[in-house]
């Protein structure tokens, strides 16, 4: 009892885990999705955010998955409302349009 496995691997500091993956240059889009998820729900309102959610960025471009087809036309007519909204609720401009596909997430 209290024999340390000598198979197992040193335990790695949770602190250390994070700072790899809370790196700012990780992968492209990761901080403005970080960003975006912040602000999404107070910035589209609940109804919105129940039907639709951000999946990514490419430049400045963001994905939204919409969970049906009927949901995907109705956000094409409010884009450039949710735009605005994502902006001045992130308090800078971090998207240029919106890609808007059906999925889930």
């Amino acid at each position: 009892m209290g024999k340390k496995n000598k198979h197992a691997p040193d335990a790695i500091p949770l602190g250390d885990i994070l700072k790899v993956v809370l790196q700012p240059d990780r992968s492209e889009g990761s901080f403005e999705l970080t960003r975006i998820w912040q602000v999404w729900d107070r910035a589209v309102g609940p109804v919105i955010a129940e039907n639709a959610r951000p999946a990514g960025f490419k430049g400045k471009i963001l994905l939204v998955y919409a969970n049906s087809s009927p949901w995907l036309q109705q956000l094409q007519f409010l884009k450039e409302d949710i735009i605005q909204k994502l902006n001045d609720d992130a308090g800078e401009q971090l998207v240029a349009d919106i890609k808007f596909k059906v999925g889930t997430w």
